[in-house]
């Protein structure tokens, strides 16, 4: 059964002293990108780095004394088992979680710091999920689902208790959703304290591809969380990656946040203008920060060339001495940061007496990357 604002209030008083009261940012660039006001509730400061640590404490409070001796067994993409870990480790619980063979290894060292035993197994969330099951079928530990769970989705709908609180003047709120039980017990909390607002659901990538939101990457969303976010959502729109690293790159940079793909999922819908609700107030969620460091370099350098702050080009010089100074002088003038310089003297269809010359250079926007290019063009230097 769907749980109601009385499960969500009654959660609240669960996780009171564990969870954490993420704070809320107005953001002036985000303002400016979108023309209306915009705050965002950083639900990567939370403990563990996302906002599940909310339905994991609330679930597991509420075990008899032997469910907690049996244990407990989560399958998550990361996040999910990082909160299961570390609210077993603080109530005393033993916990074994799950993981895709290739989950990031930072929510997985996370994860087995917090206490947990993790088994990697199969290449999808939902890989995991059928093995957790079928281990805890076996053994008796009880199965800790990361949305398909009352008590799960209660504790996750305490968010939307604190933004009735932090944000009586908001209009729009912009929820990730994957399986669905964050959106799920927030719109659960808000709709019955604010009912005139308007909530829109941001999913991301498609069934059987990858993306940078592995958060929110599942095949198959709850059955209990559609059908209250059948009930309960305005609107339902999507994000591509394009979108989701530009909008981690932005966060980074003007917000000073570090967000992981699901987390920025809602911020790349409303830079993208799909938001909807016109000019109205409205409040983004970063529901996790947890990214691997590796996936946030290559983000960043996506985002900056996306953006027409970082290019990448290719020409040919005469193989002499001199003649890539002249280049690299060229580019200085035309104040490009030239950070990588690639020299090859074979292939790439170069005569005997040229050589090849790859550049990365940071400019400042797509419109110095253009007068770049032009400046090179003008100087006789072939570019791809």
């Amino acid at each position: 059964m769907a749980p109601t604002l009385a499960d969500v209030e009654a959660a609240r008083e669960r996780i009171a002293g564990r969870a954490r009261l993420t704070p809320v940012y107005g953001s002036e660039t985000l303002r400016r990108l979108t023309g209306r006001r915009v705050w965002l509730k950083a639900e990567n400061l939370q403990r563990t780095g996302s906002f599940k640590i909310r339905g994991a404490v609330n679930k597991l409070e509420t075990l008899s004394a032997a469910d907690r001796n049996a244990g407990v067994i989560a399958a998550s993409a990361g996040n999910h088992g990082q909160a299961v870990a570390w609210a077993a480790r603080e109530l005393g619980i033993r916990a074994t979680v799950f993981m895709p063979q290739d989950a990031p290894m930072a929510k997985v060292d996370a994860t087995r710091n917090y206490g947990a035993e993790t088994v990697l197994t199969g290449a999808m969330f939902d890989d995991a999920l059928a093995e957790a099951e079928a281990r805890a079928s076996e053994t008796g530990a009880t199965f800790v689902h990361a949305f398909e769970d009352e008590a799960v989705i209660a504790g996750q709908g305490t968010i939307g208790l604190e933004l009735v609180e932090q944000l009586p003047d908001a209009e729009t709120f912009l929820l990730p959703i994957g399986g669905g039980g964050l959106g799920a017990g927030i719109a659960t909390a808000l709709r019955a304290l604010r009912p005139g607002v308007r909530l829109v659901g941001v999913e991301a990538g498609k069934s059987g591809r990858g993306t940078i939101a592995d958060g929110i990457a599942v095949k198959h969303p709850g059955e209990l969380t559609m059908s209250i976010l059948g009930h309960l959502l305005d609107d339902l729109v999507h994000v591509e990656d394009e979108e989701i690293a530009s909008a981690i790159t932005l966060l980074l940079e003007r917000s000073k946040l570090v967000v992981e793909g699901a987390g920025a999922a809602s911020v790349a819908a409303l830079v993208a203008g799909k938001a909807g609700g016109g000019d109205s107030r409205v409040c983004a969620l970063l529901s996790g920060g947890n990214i691997d460091a590796t996936t946030l370099v290559s983000v960043v350098r996506h985002g900056l060339q996306r953006a027409g702050r970082y290019l990448v080009v290719r020409t040919r010089v005469r193989d002499q001495p001199g003649q890539l100074l002249k280049l690299l002088e060229l580019v200085a003038a035309q104040r490009g940061n030239i950070v990588e310089v690639n020299h090859r003297r074979e292939g790439l269809g170069l005569d005997v007496v040229e050589t090849g010359v790859e550049l990365t250079v940071v400019t400042r926007d797509e419109a110095h990357c253009a007068e770049l290019r032009e400046a090179l063009l003008s100087h006789g230097y072939p570019l791809e």
